[in-house]
């Protein structure tokens, strides 16, 4: 027996990073919102690794924060070690990274949604989903209850159609053990959704007690703690340390002797895995040149001893699991408490989404994270909080919010597995992104917080001190721009201290700043009219001096990309009528619809003499 259990504007499948954060958008936009997870232990799970942020993964935190989600607040309150990655590299590759408390920002981020006004969480698997003239109506749940709604996020992970694998066993299985959604797969089959299988997997957890540390390599926090969140600030706390070890000959070989063993390379496995985050196996085939492997030894939290093997993903059987771990040095006597496994699911093919992450062919019906074929914790709840905000966006019949390549990696992240699908997991990367130096990690408010304000995602009195800090930035770039050093003796006494050349005549303090042996810190020995500023208001004033010349470099290629964005495609051409494209180009502009001739000419497949085509169509178009 079915009945009706509530009517709600936003449902949203799955609570896990995506399931989140497009729950907690809906409903502080003022959405009726209802959440579903097949078990309330996994809300906020990390079932692979215990971290949030890395190298571009990071700045897809800080761009989640800038918009108003909740990531980057949840790792700051949780968080067991910081550290900022590639400091002996440029502004546009640096990047956070937090070993979490699993449990704790498990807890916490439930938490946050169990408070959250306008929203409902609930533990249930949805089964059917319902449509009414062609528009998002209704899900039901393995129990009956029927749940009327106007828009659906379909944030399923790795859940949908779960199934792990440890050598020649397996189960159907979400992760941790967790029931898998397997009625749902044929739901979606039944609305005309195709399905497509990709794998993933995560390393062996090890008992602490068992580990010879005395053999690794420490790796440390930082000692100057820079939050995620841009409205935290983070006081010093007691960090975690994490360790570094690596496999050998003896790991390898073991390795190659059971490979047959492993389902991966015995076709037990059907989905595709992902490429920069492969299995040990994976590593050792693949490059069978390299003697060893990196290995992160990794606590998973305060209150327990398990510690977690970064790079040592697999799906090896257990004993062979147990024989290679035992080969790295410090692992000689580990002992596991849970063993690796790789796991499989349904993703579905994203070049099918809009650009809002609504499906193209069912009004209301969107899809965000692992679900549309991408990799990890971040690139998941990016997606949410896009479509959390557009499925808002769309019952208040406004246009969606479409952050495209030049505001941020989350549009570039969205661009790509939308204008050219994937055959693999994606993962985010710094070199994804044409325009890095614009879209740092430490200018992504400047990008985005005008936009999370203007859809009610951040507070005004948050919006108030963003503004103040940008007109800080503003106004400090200019005073260094406009303020003139003459060469007195105390100055030059400061330039050779610096190993620098000495000043004949007079000199900005912007053009003294843009030399490299001098950091606007060291600036305060000859500058007296420096104005009180923030860490966060010195260091993007500095970045923006120092690298003037290479941001107004990409602020003319970005002027370039949006004059072919502006030029429009209407999602109603049919492309088999224009005469002069390749048969290729053609099947491929009628799956995707692209909106813009730049949009077009990403597309793999299309070429310039495709897009050449296009742009004579256009002009014969606005002739008429």
């Amino acid at each position: 027996m079915t009945y009706l259990a509530g009517e709600y504007d936003v449902a949203v499948i799955g609570a896990g990073h995506a399931g989140c954060e497009a729950a907690l958008a809906a409903a502080r936009m003022g959405m009726k919102t209802v959440v579903f997870s097949i078990s309330l232990e996994a809300v906020a799970n990390m079932p692979c690794n215990p971290h949030i942020g890395g190298s571009s993964k990071g700045h897809l935190v800080r761009e989640i924060d800038a918009l108003g989600g909740e990531m980057g607040k949840n790792i700051d309150k949780t968080m067991i070690q910081i550290k900022m990655l590639n400091l002996s590299k440029g502004p546009a590759v640096h990047s956070l990274r937090a070993q979490a408390d699993r449990k704790r920002y498990q807890m916490e981020m439930k938490h946050t949604l169990e408070k959250q006004e306008n929203l409902e969480l609930k533990q249930a698997e949805i089964v059917d989903i319902k449509l009414k003239e062609g528009k998002i109506y209704s899900v039901e749940t393995d129990v009956g209850a029927i749940y009327k709604i106007k828009t659906l996020i379909v944030a399923t992970g790795t859940y949908l159609g779960g199934k792990i694998f440890i050598g020649d066993y397996s189960k159907e299985s979400g992760p941790d053990g967790v029931f898998p959604a397997n009625k749902l797969s044929k739901s979606l089959k039944n609305l005309g959704i195709e399905l497509i299988r990709f794998k993933t997997g995560t390393p062996a957890r090890i008992n602490r007690k068992s580990i010879d540390f005395s053999k690794m390599e420490l790796q440390k926090g930082d000692n100057n703690i820079v939050p995620f969140s841009f409205d935290d600030e983070i006081k010093e706390f007691d960090q975690q340390d994490c360790y570094l070890t690596y496999t050998n000959e003896k790991t390898h070989k073991i390795i190659k002797e059971n490979l047959h063993r492993s389902p991966l390379y015995a076709g037990m496995i059907e989905g595709t895995g992902p490429r920069y985050c492969p299995s040990i196996e994976d590593k050792v085939v693949r490059f069978s040149d390299k003697p060893r492997h990196q290995v992160f030894i990794e606590p998973i939290g305060l209150d327990t001893d398990e510690m977690y093997a970064q790079g040592m993903s697999s799906s090896l059987p257990e004993d062979v699991q147990i024989a290679m771990y035992r080969t790295i040095p410090g692992l000689e006597n580990c002992e596991f408490t849970r063993p690796a496994y790789a796991i499989e699911y349904d993703s579905i093919d994203p070049s099918k989404l809009k650009l809002s992450l609504e499906y193209k062919d069912i009004d209301g019906l969107f899809f965000a994270g692992q679900t549309n074929g991408t990799s990890g914790y971040e690139e998941a709840a990016c997606q949410g909080l896009i479509a959390g905000i557009n499925a808002s966006l769309k019952i208040k019949e406004k246009d969606p919010i479409i952050i495209d390549r030049t505001q941020g990696y989350i549009g570039v992240l969205i661009d790509d597995i939308v204008t050219k699908g994937t055959n693999e997991p994606y993962r985010m990367m710094t070199s994804r992104a044409e325009y890095r130096l614009l879209l740092r990690q430490d200018n992504a408010d400047l990008r985005l917080t005008e936009i999370g304000y203007n859809v009610g995602l951040i507070s005004k009195e948050r919006y108030e001190r963003f503004l103040e800090k940008k007109k800080n930035i503003e106004k400090e770039v200019k005073r260094l721009k406009e303020t003139t050093v003459k060469p007195t003796e105390k100055v030059n006494n400061f330039l050779e201290s610096k190993g620098t050349t000495k000043l004949t005549t007079g000199t900005k303090l912007a053009d003294l700043l843009k030399r490299t042996e001098i950091t606007y810190e060291d600036l305060i020995e000859i500058d007296d009219s420096r104005p009180n500023l923030s860490k966060q208001e010195k260091e993007e004033a500095e970045i923006q001096i120092k690298y003037e010349g290479y941001i107004n470099i990409e602020q003319e290629q970005v002027k370039k990309f949006k004059k072919m964005e502006s030029k429009s495609l209407s999602a109603d051409i049919n492309y088999e009528d224009i005469k002069g494209l390749s048969l290729e180009a053609r099947q491929k502009l009628n799956n995707i619809k692209p909106l813009s001739i730049g949009q077009a000419s990403r597309i793999s497949g299309v070429s310039p003499a495709d897009i050449n085509v296009l742009l004579i169509y256009l002009q014969m178009q606005n002739k008429k």
